[in-house]
């Protein structure tokens, strides 16, 4: 997998201050993207123990809520193995962080995905510049969702996270 940056102390996606890691790769290609640099699978940087040793260190403080994983897409079928490994060393060394994820894929397409088992709030959903509102809290466009992974999980249907 490769990557672009890890943000450390991050206040805008997701809730609380966070770690973020922007991957590389996204088949979308969402009209007026925000990271249209992070499209090419190859671009960036290569995530080794170093990137991996950084993302950790990074969540470590106890002010830190969680990781968000981000990009790109961390869905995008080559990013999907070790994004999945990561949720869970992270809920393993932290299990009182949380795990956010953005991703252009709808739920009803990734439902089936291990790594739906560790994440607890998955943005989904393409860009849409038409429906771009930036008083949207947590994402770009009215059609995208905040749902609340393990509810929806629970519940058998979708359920949206409430801040």
């Amino acid at each position: 997998m490769r990557y672009h940056n890890i943000t450390h102390d991050d206040m805008l996606n997701g809730e609380g201050l966070r770690t973020v890691l922007w991957v590389s790769g996204c088949e979308h290609h969402c009209n007026n993207c925000q990271n249209p640099i992070t499209w090419d699978i190859n671009g960036g940087l290569l995530f080794d123990e170093n990137a991996e040793r950084e993302l950790f260190e990074c969540l470590a403080p106890g002010y830190i809520e969680g990781v968000t994983f981000s990009g790109g897409d961390p869905l995008h079928t080559s990013n999907r193995d070790e994004i999945t490994r990561l949720a869970k060393k992270v809920k393993e060394k932290y299990p009182n962080k949380n795990i956010w994820l953005y991703t252009g894929y709808l739920w009803e397409q990734i439902s089936n995905l291990e790594i739906v088992n560790y994440v607890d709030v998955i943005v989904d959903g393409k860009f849409v510049e038409e429906l771009k509102d930036n008083m949207l809290h947590w994402k770009g466009s009215s059609n995208q969702r905040i749902i609340n992974v393990p509810a929806t999980l629970k519940k058998g249907e979708v359920v949206l996270f409430e801040d």
